[in-house]
């Protein structure tokens, strides 16, 4: 890694986490002291955000995090990117690190079982096990494991109704979740196990883990993983995918998309064309011009911060 690299890092971790509130303050500081721009969300149950800085000011930030309460063994995901993303910090107080959207469901009372990438072809293998992806339709669209169920929820507060929907599921009471990074399949299992599922698995680390985990000749995932930074999507060894980024519906698309007459750059692709107003595609076009703009004067736009 070289001075100039920047680290990008994404954690969670779900935590009895009671006085959360109390610790904003002092968590915001040591990321604005040490240049470490992005996101945290704090709830009652843990902690959640992506964050990027220089190597030094992420290592001091994490550290900070450990401190905590409750959180020494909180894991992090890393990529490196030639600048950073984000040009503010902010820690938000939420009532979930992730919405779900159902009281009193939480990994801190309840989970799944944990199944580690290299156990985890051996479980969603057996015909008793049913198979469920619990990402959004776009995620879905771009890659998932062999057999799993797709849900087609455009977000993560649909996942519940749509469980619920599924009475069949219960003659086969196995369940095998899996997500990005982990986070949304520890709160399905949760919810999973709420209403009533007695075995239900998900992947540990999730699909980012199996990638660099799992050898590609042994693997059963198909396509590329979405993933929420610049690098859109990411295959086996988590070498950066094929895709690009629409930045009016935030989609990914592929070549062939960005060739398509429907495409504009900035403003629509195929797939949200004819769906944004007037006053929005007028946004689009101004962000657009001014991201430009900032390209040929070597600096950052707002509307480029992830």
């Amino acid at each position: 890694m070289s001075n100039s690299e920047f680290v990008a890092a994404a954690l969670y971790k779900f935590v009895a986490f009671v006085d959360f509130a109390d610790h904003r303050a002092a968590l915001l500081r040591v990321c604005v002291q040490n240049q470490v721009f992005g996101t945290l969300l704090l709830a009652d149950e843990g902690i959640n955000g992506t964050i990027c800085g220089k190597r030094a000011g992420i290592d001091m930030v994490l550290a900070h995090i450990r401190a905590l309460p409750g959180f020494a063994g909180l894991e992090h995901k890393e990529s490196l990117a030639p600048n950073n993303p984000f040009l503010r910090m902010k820690v938000r107080l939420k009532k979930e690190i992730v919405t779900l959207g159902v009281p009193g469901v939480s990994p801190t009372k309840k989970v799944g079982r944990y199944v580690k990438p290299e156990d985890w072809n051996a479980l969603i293998s057996r015909e008793d096990v049913v198979l469920i992806d619990t990402r959004n339709n776009y995620e879905v669209e771009i890659g998932t494991f062999k057999g799993a169920i797709d849900p087609k929820t455009t977000n993560f507060r649909e996942f519940p109704a749509w469980l619920r929907a599924q009475t069949n599921l219960h003659n086969r009471p196995k369940l095998a979740m899996f997500c990005t990074g982990g986070i949304r399949c520890e709160k399905s299992t949760s919810l999973a196990l709420e209403e009533g599922f007695d075995e239900v698995y998900h992947l540990d680390g999730g699909i980012l883990k199996y990638l660099e985990t799992v050898p590609e000749q042994d693997s059963l995932w198909e396509g590329e993983c979405f993933v929420f930074d610049q690098r859109v999507s990411v295959g086996h060894d988590l070498k950066p995918g094929s895709y690009d980024l629409c930045h009016a519906c935030r989609f990914p698309i592929t070549e062939a998309d960005q060739q398509s007459p429907l495409f504009k750059l900035g403003i629509a692709c195929p797939k949200c064309a004819g769906t944004h107003s007037k006053a929005q595609k007028a946004r689009f076009s101004e962000r657009q011009k001014q991201m430009q703009l900032a390209k040929i004067r070597g600096t950052q736009h707002l509307g480029q911060e992830s």
